[in-house]
C-alpha cells in the first residue's frame, strides 16, 4: 500500500485510527498504521499527560492528535473568560426541564452537584489550548474534526513540521479545507460514527478525489480489508477508521456501551442532534428517540446542546438506566462481534485488503 499518505508519514500501512484511548493510539502506530488521539474530552493538563504517555510508548512511530474547531457555533463572539457563563444563560429553562423529566422517568438519580465538563473542546477558544499542548509534542498530524481549521492554526502546525488534516462530508467542504492549507482531506461518508454528513462513502470519495489535489483518506463505515481496497480503488490513498477501535482489548469504552456495540446490527444507529446539536451518528435508543418525540423541545445549536446534556450523560453512565446510554458509533458496528487486540485488527485489515486485491487480479487475468 505505497501511497502518498503512507509516504508522507513513513507508514507501513496507510491506516489511520481515531480513538480517545491512548492505548489504542499507541498500539495502532506500533503495528504500522497511525493512531490519532481525540483531544476533545481532555483538559489541556490531561492532554499533556496523555501525550507524554504516548511519546513514551509509541516506539518512535508517528501518531496524531484530533481537535474540534467548528467553523460556526453559538457564542463565537464572546470573550474566552465569559464564554461558559454567557452560553449557560442561553439555554432555555424548558429544555432543562425536558432533560430532568426524561431522566426522572427512567429512574436516574438527581444531580449530585459535581462540576461537570459542560463545554469541552467544542469551540475555538477551548480547542486552542489543546492545539498548543499538542504542538509541544512530536506529533506527525493535527486533524480537525469539524470543518476547515483556522488558517493560523494550519500555519502553526506547518511551522512545527506537522501535517494537517480535516474531515469533509461534501466536495465543497474539501475544497475549502485545501484553500486554508490542509495536507490531507478525510472524506467521511454518512455511515461514520460521530459527526457526519448525508452522502454515502461510496459516492463521496470519488467526488472529493476529483475536487482536490491533496491525498484523500476514505472514512465512514470502514472496518474490513475489502473496504480498504474499495477506498483505494475509488482514488483514496488511505483509510480513516474510528468505530472499529471501540471494542478492541485496549479500548476504554464503558462496558455497557461496548456490550451494546457488540450486539448491535448496522440498523441500530441513527443520525441525531441530541448529543452536540450537530448531526452525529449514535447508538439508537430511548435517549435518541426522546429527542425526536412530539413532546421534545428540539435540540439546541452547538455547543449549547452538549452543555445542556453533559451532566445528564454523566448521570446516565453512573446509573442502571442502560436504555438511555448512547454512544457515537458508525454502521460498521454490525460486523463488530469480537474483542481483539488492536494490532490484530490492523493485520486483519491488511490481510483482507490483500485477499481482495488477489481476487481482482484473478478476475482481470481471465
Amino acid at each position: 500500500m505505497r501511497t502518498r499518505a503512507a509516504d508522507m508519514f513513513g507508514l507501513e500501512f496507510p491506516i489511520f485510527a481515531f480513538s480517545h484511548c491512548r492505548d489504542v493510539v499507541a498500539a495502532v502506530s506500533r503495528a504500522g498504521g497511525m493512531g490519532v488521539l481525540g483531544a476533545l474530552y481532555f483538559t489541556p493538563e490531561e492532554l499533556e499527560t496523555e501525550l507524554a504517555w504516548i511519546d513514551a510508548n509509541v516506539d518512535g512511530r508517528p501518531y496524531g492528535v484530533d481537535v474540534v474547531m467548528p467553523a460556526s457555533y453559538e457564542g463565537a463572539e464572546f470573550a474566552p473568560e465569559e464564554l461558559v457563563g454567557r452560553l449557560q444563560g442561553m439555554i432555555p429553562d424548558g429544555h432543562r426541564k425536558f432533560v430532568d423529566d426524561l431522566l426522572a422517568r427512567h429512574g436516574v438519580a438527581e444531580s449530585d452537584g459535581a462540576a461537570g465538563r459542560v463545554l469541552l473542546g467544542w469551540t475555538d477558544a477551548t480547542a486552542r489550548p489543546q492545539v498548543e499542548v499538542a504542538l509541544r509534542h512530536p506529533i506527525a498530524l493535527l486533524a480537525n474534526a469539524l470543518g476547515p481549521p483556522p488558517a493560523d492554526v494550519v500555519e502553526m502546525a506547518h511551522a512545527k513540521g506537522v501535517k494537517v488534516a480535516a474531515l469533509a462530508s461534501t466536495p465543497r467542504h474539501a475544497v475549502k479545507q485545501v484553500e486554508v492549507g490542509v495536507d490531507l482531506v478525510v472524506a467521511q461518508g454518512t455511515e461514520a460514527g460521530g459527526h457526519t454528513g448525508e452522502i454515502s462513502t461510496m459516492v463521496l470519495i470519488p467526488q472529493v478525489v476529483d475536487a482536490v489535489d491533496v491525498p484523500v483518506l476514505a472514512a465512514g463505515g470502514i472496518g474490513d480489508g475489502r473496504q480498504v481496497a474499495a477506498g483505494l480503488a475509488l482514488g483514496a490513498e488511505g483509510v480513516w477508521t474510528g468505530s472499529i477501535w471501540l471494542t478492541v482489548e485496549e479500548a476504554d469504552t464503558p462496558a455497557a456501551a461496548r456490550d451494546k456495540i457488540l450486539a448491535a446490527t448496522s440498523r441500530d444507529t441513527v443520525r441525531s442532534r441530541s448529543w452536540t446539536g450537530k448531526p452525529a451518528r449514535l447508538l439508537k435508543n430511548k435517549w435518541t428517540d426522546a429527542w425526536e418525540a412530539a413532546d421534545s423541545p428540539g435540540t439546541l445549536p452547538m455547543p449549547l446542546q452538549f452543555m445542556l446534556v453533559s451532566d445528564a450523560l454523566r448521570r446516565i453512565g453512573r446509573s442502571d438506566a442502560k436504555e438511555l446510554a448512547t454512544f457515537p458509533a458508525g454502521q460498521i458496528i454490525g460486523t463488530m462481534n469480537d474483542v481483539k487486540p488492536a494490532r490484530q485488527v490492523v493485520f486483519d485489515l491488511v490481510e483482507g485488503y490483500i485477499e481482495a486485491m488477489d481476487r481482482l487480479r484473478a478476475i482481470s487475468d481471465r
